[in-house]
């Protein structure tokens, strides 16, 4: 496997960082690309970009996210994290370890590929919208970028497997957040109070049932993963807070959905007398890769991009990038079975060479 290779990903793997403020990170990436002969800058705070001018008139991106998880690491590697309660538990090391490789190769170029190189190397994709401020900065216009193009390592594919599907990739997602505020009194005088934690269980049913009236093989996901209500058994509780998430493939059903859940809402408080706030935030839209340069991809990879037959439910920022100009994201087997956001997640070195391999063949670098 390629030395510099493995030295960048356990580099990073060492020190994790969070959201949009990467000050280790960053001064790690752009100590690592100023050894190339390529111009380097921050489009955004603690975003870091090079730009490998090959005399073209277009321009290719090549996005890695920077930022880890709020994790305590429990792999035992010996690079493990140095950062108590931080690790990079999504794979963002090895997406940065093939970025800073790829320019290590386009360093070494002695024919001008197709197009000039942009790698981008983005903060808070985890939280905080990294993506979306990154291009918001005009980046992208200012060099010319007419495609761009990123991997995820994936667990449950083998080491190095590249996968992926035009169309409908990753699925748009919303946060929900619903306030309710009752009355609180002593159980053996309840119908004095208002009860929130009844207000709760009044509005998931509804909610749950309403992702129900969508017709048959729309795909989309409701679930709430946290509920805190009351203060002690005997006491009907004042307050209740519910956290979920919200996920479909189309804007419109995501739309059709956020209205239901309002109206669960304000049946919900009808019903029980209470107040109930339904809010929602942390948008991403839907990772959706353009059939064209999918295509392309598809006839430069041949057998080595494996057909996804259907999207999956996990949310990414990349699709900003894709809202912006034309953009294939791709999976990158990780060889285990341990998922994303485990602390015992790691994968097998061996996938970012084969990332490497599939980048310089989708840049014409081969």
């Amino acid at each position: 496997m390629d030395r510099l290779l493995r030295k960048y990903r356990r580099d990073l793997h060492r020190i994790p960082e969070l959201g949009l403020e990467l000050p280790r990170t960053w001064a790690y990436l752009k100590k690592a690309l100023e050894r190339y002969p390529c111009r380097v800058f921050s489009p955004v705070p603690y975003g870091v970009c090079a730009y490998f001018d090959f005399g073209r008139e277009r321009t290719a991106a090549v996005r890695a996210d920077m930022d880890a998880l709020p994790l305590r690491e429990e792999t035992g590697l010996p690079f493990a994290s140095g950062t108590p309660g931080r690790m990079h538990a999504c794979g963002h090391d090895g997406h940065m370890a093939m970025a800073l490789a790829l320019g290590a190769e386009a360093a070494r170029q002695k024919t001008a590929p197709p197009r000039n190189l942009l790698l981008v190397f983005q903060p808070g994709e985890e939280m905080g919208g990294g993506g979306e401020r990154i291009c918001r900065s005009g980046v992208f216009r200012e060099f010319g970028a007419d495609r761009i193009f990123g991997f995820h390592l994936w667990p449950g594919l083998p080491a190095g497997a590249v996968a992926g599907r035009p169309g409908p990739l990753m699925a748009g997602s919303s946060e929900v957040t619903v306030e309710i505020t009752g009355k609180s009194c002593h159980i053996a005088r309840a119908g004095e109070g208002a009860d929130a934690l009844l207000a709760a269980v009044e509005f998931v049913r509804r909610a749950y049932r309403a992702a129900e009236e969508l017709p048959p093989g729309t795909r989309r996901l409701l679930k709430f993963g946290r509920l805190e209500s009351g203060e002690a058994r005997n006491v009907v509780s004042g307050r209740s807070l519910l956290l979920g998430s919200l996920r479909a493939f189309e804007p419109e059903t995501l739309a059709f959905l956020k209205g239901r859940l309002v109206e669960a809402g304000r049946e919900a408080a009808e019903a029980t007398g209470c107040a109930v706030r339904v809010g929602f935030g942390g948008e991403y839209p839907p990772v959706v890769n353009h059939p064209g340069l999918f295509e392309e991809a598809r006839a430069l990879l041949g057998e080595g991009l494996r057909p996804l037959a259907e999207p999956v439910m996990t949310a990414e920022d990349f699709a900003f990038y894709q809202r912006e100009l034309p953009g294939v994201f791709l999976l990158l087997g990780t060889g285990r079975d341990t998922p994303l956001h485990s602390s015992r997640f790691d994968f097998d070195e061996r996938a970012l060479e084969a990332g490497l391999g599939a980048y310089r063949r989708l840049l014409g670098m081969a």
